[in-house]
């Protein structure tokens, strides 16, 4: 007998699973489509169902196939129990939860960025004597460096300054709830037993952005610097990480092409199906040190486009924040500067599938900086990075990194 087909596994990104376990919970009703999913995810899944797991594997949710459209899963899916445990799991309560437990009375504090002194004598005056409830939009929670686990942390800290008051976490990042008012509303509704408080620093922009740094959700890094052999790129990289050693002291992992080549990759030839597995390695452990909040700097050659995007996509769904930056310096200049003749040799003939001379290199159009070292110093390339990375939230305006989790 043959053993029916097993659905398709599928682990969305951080935000994704926030929405399935809001929907679990009862904190919102399903949206249209309940999960979107790429198409080559939705092809399987159209055939034999989907089974959503957590990061970890764990299985949360199936949609059987009749509920997989065009745009992805649709409807209330079957409910397979519960993720991983997250940091602070005892304060994932759902709404019924909440309002089986507390009072009535209670003054419900809408808690979307970390609290300060002035936001605990904000909320003890608003309270006048009621008990208070905090209520924290800690999403994403997939990952154990959010700024989510951050906020619950101070939370907890100011609950114990207050009389009569108690900590509730919701699967709800606070940059989503700020584009999302209609969102937000419904989510905080369905918690909230009594009357409801928003601190007077809350606006309609992003939540927390003076306390919260990186664009990713976890705060961490992956800093991938793409180019010729010879641009400068492992040069420019170690320049930026030895900024950030000298200024702050925080450690950051260097991938480098030539080392990772000699141990993670050791056996792997140049072709173009081995090289593109040589910078999925890199993309994997380098995506596994930012989703522990880590900053990851990356300088392979990675010649293809669609590896890179690859890449890209490992370290955004792993909450990660993703830095491209192509060091763009001709191939003139690199030859020129080659010191081991590799040049040379390739364009004699000696050296087949040899980037830019007799293999392609596929230039990036969605690099956030481009770099070329043959008209600037390292210094000035070291800079536009770190300046970059100061845009983006990963640094401080003072120069002292924060990689704040």
């Amino acid at each position: 007998m043959t053993a029916p087909a097993r659905a398709h596994q599928h682990c969305p990104p951080f935000a994704q699973l926030d929405a399935l376990e809001r929907l679990r919970v009862g904190a919102c009703a399903p949206t249209d489509p309940t999960l979107p999913i790429a198409d080559e995810v939705r092809d399987a899944a159209q055939r034999h169902g989907l089974e959503v797991v957590d990061p970890e594997g764990v299985p949360i949710a199936r949609f059987p196939a009749e509920q997989i459209g065009s745009s992805g899963a649709t409807g209330t899916p079957e409910w397979l129990g519960n993720g991983s445990p997250r940091p602070y799991e005892r304060l994932y309560l759902s709404p019924a939860q909440v309002r089986s437990t507390v009072d009535a009375d209670a003054l419900t504090v809408v808690v979307d960025r970390r609290l300060n002194r002035t936001d605990t004598a904000e909320i003890r005056s608003l309270a006048d004597g009621r008990p208070i409830l905090l209520l924290v939009l800690s999403g994403p929670t997939m990952s154990p460096y959010t700024r989510g686990v951050t906020l619950l942390r101070r939370s907890l800290e100011v609950a114990k300054s207050l009389t009569d008051a108690g900590v509730v976490a919701v699967p709800l990042d606070p940059k989503i709830a700020a584009t999302d008012p209609a969102l937000q509303d419904e989510v905080v509704s369905a918690y909230a037993p009594g009357k409801l408080a928003w601190l007077g620093a809350h606006t309609t922009g992003l939540p927390g952005s003076q306390t919260m740094h990186g664009a990713g959700d976890s705060g961490g890094l992956v800093l991938f610097f793409t180019g010729l052999s010879g641009s400068g790129k492992s040069t420019v990289a170690r320049a930026v990480r030895e900024a950030i050693l000298e200024e702050d002291g925080r450690p950051v992992s260097i991938l480098d092409g030539d080392v990772v080549r000699r141990h993670l990759s050791a056996g792997l030839t140049f072709s173009p199906e081995d090289r593109e597995t040589n910078i999925r390695r890199i993309g994997w452990v380098a995506a596994e040190i930012a989703y522990h909040g880590g900053a990851a700097i990356c300088s392979p050659i990675a010649p293809y486009d669609s590896t890179r995007k690859a890449v890209r996509a490992m370290a955004t769904d792993r909450g990660g924040d993703f830095v491209l930056v192509h060091v763009s310096t001709p191939v003139e200049e690199c030859a020129r500067r080659d010191r081991k003749g590799l040049y040379a040799k390739a364009m004699a003939g000696e050296i087949t599938d040899f980037t830019g001379v007799n293999a392609p290199y596929e230039a990036p159009a969605d690099a956030e900086l481009d770099l070329d070292t043959s008209s600037i110093s390292v210094e000035q390339a070291r800079d536009r990075v770190l300046d970059l990375l100061r845009e983006r939230g990963h640094l401080a305006d003072g120069s002292q990194p924060e990689w704040s989790i």
